[in-house]
């Protein structure tokens, strides 16, 4: 597993050592113990989370402010912008995002640690996302921060308007949204 810092330290992109021939390929995803060391955080992920979308299908920017949730991202299939944008107050990235192209042909994985709210956009027809997390879904606990916040500023590479859910339509702004201490 080889890991680099992103632009901001703390999210870290994660390419797994893949093994592939004419049958087709294999690759370890996740192993605890090699996570632990290469990454240094001793982890306890509680919950597996999978989804199916269609091409310009954005879900985020999500974050739960009072059980905050690491997660630990990959594609299955299909091709994504995967985000994460820092809303640690007092963090010399606080208001800073991160994009990364993850894809089922990448492998690559993307590690987003409590206090950053997430999301992607589906940039293949189908994408097939799946994540680990720290915490379990606490449906009262989880707020959106609104994609298209110009003070975020993100650089979303899907042409036309984006297929948002309900609550993703009135996400808070950076200046409105509650952030983590």
């Amino acid at each position: 597993m080889q890991v680099e810092s992103t632009v901001i330290p703390d999210v870290l992109l994660i390419t797994p050592k893949v093994f592939g021939d004419d049958r087709g390929f294999f690759y370890e995803s996740y192993n605890q113990k090699v996570f632990h060391e290469k990454i240094g955080l001793d982890l306890n992920f509680v919950q597996d989370n999978h989804s199916r979308s269609q091409k310009n299908v954005l879900r985020g920017l999500h974050y739960q402010i009072g059980k905050p949730q690491g997660k630990l991202v990959r594609v299955l299939a299909g091709t994504i912008q995967d985000v994460a944008v820092d809303l640690r107050q007092g963090s010399l990235t606080f208001g800073k995002s991160i994009s990364y192209i993850l894809s089922a042909e990448n492998y690559q994985q993307l590690w987003i640690p409590e206090g950053f709210a997430h999301g992607f956009v589906v940039l293949s027809e189908v994408a097939e996302v799946a994540y680990k997390a720290t915490d379990y879904y606490a449906p009262s606990e989880e707020r959106s921060l609104i994609w298209n916040d110009p003070d975020v500023a993100i650089a979303w590479q899907f042409e036309g308007q984006p297929i948002l859910s309900a609550k993703d339509v009135i996400g808070k702004s950076l200046k409105e949204a509650e952030l983590f201490l």
